[in-house]
């Protein structure tokens, strides 16, 4: 049984951590292969919309601190980290949108893996904690990064130095995730988002993406010129143009990705 499952509808895109047994905690050998598939669906132009969830009710309880290499060696921290960050890289710099669906615990790096995504949709069951502070450890997986984004420098230290568990609800009042729904619901709804997603035009909303993620490196200026060149890009593709004859048509665009 594979321990990070790929998965395809159309042009969707599900990646499951599957080691239900230890919720879904991440060996250094599955970290290499989270990477690799982030990587492989980046270029592959037939994927536009990504799903990352977890087996068994249970999104990731984190790195399995626990864990060996598939040798049976003790894994060195520094080589271990380095696997660690390539996902998380690997991850941001996906082109295609990406939406993180929360069932149970996503904690440690389970918890910035799923923050790491555009979107964050979580079952009323979920459970929120950068854990790290709690096991004597600093935050990891691009949390430093993607915390102060989400919701301000001074709530992301309170979440990293007390390590507390965060309900789904008070997540979503914090702004760490985007919508909280009855478990039974969480499927449909995530289905309903990716299908709308992967129906949008790939090239303005990677351009879009990737605007977004760097906004705040940039002045406005800089971010003015981004956007003109950006604009200029999406002017030159089918996409664009089948965009205005469907307005004018009143139908709805079918977009190519060129």
């Amino acid at each position: 049984m594979a321990e990070i499952e790929v998965t395809r509808s159309e042009s969707i895109a599900t990646v499951t951590i599957n080691r239900p047994q230890r919720k879904n905690a991440v060996t250094g050998d599955m970290w290499a292969q989270l990477a690799e598939t982030f990587r492989s669906l980046s270029t592959d132009s037939d994927v536009r919309c990504v799903v990352i969830t977890g087996a068994g009710g249970e999104f990731c309880s984190g790195a399995d601190l626990s864990a060996r290499t598939s040798s049976g060696k003790p894994v060195h921290q520094l080589a271990a980290m380095r696997h660690v960050n390539d996902a998380a890289l690997s991850l941001h710099r996906m082109p295609q949108p990406t939406i993180a669906k929360v069932r149970g615990v996503a904690v440690g790096a389970g918890c910035n893996m799923a923050l790491g995504c555009d979107l964050v949709v979580a079952s009323e069951t979920a459970r929120f904690s950068e854990i790290f502070a709690k096991r004597g450890l600093s935050v990891d997986f691009g949390g430093t990064w993607i915390l102060p984004r989400r919701v301000g420098l001074h709530r992301a230290k309170e979440l990293a130095l007390f390590g507390d568990i965060v309900s789904a609800t008070d997540a979503r009042e914090m702004g760490l995730v985007n919508r909280v729904l009855p478990d039974g619901e969480l499927d449909a709804f995530v289905d309903g988002w990716a299908k709308r997603l992967a129906a949008g035009p790939p090239i303005a909303l990677a351009l879009t993406k990737r605007m977004l993620n760097n906004a705040m490196n940039v002045t406005m200026e800089g971010a003015l010129d981004d956007e003109g060149v950006a604009q200029t890009v999406n002017f030159g593709t089918q996409d664009t143009l089948e965009a205005m004859e469907a307005f004018m048509q009143k139908r709805e665009p079918k977009f190519k990705g060129y």
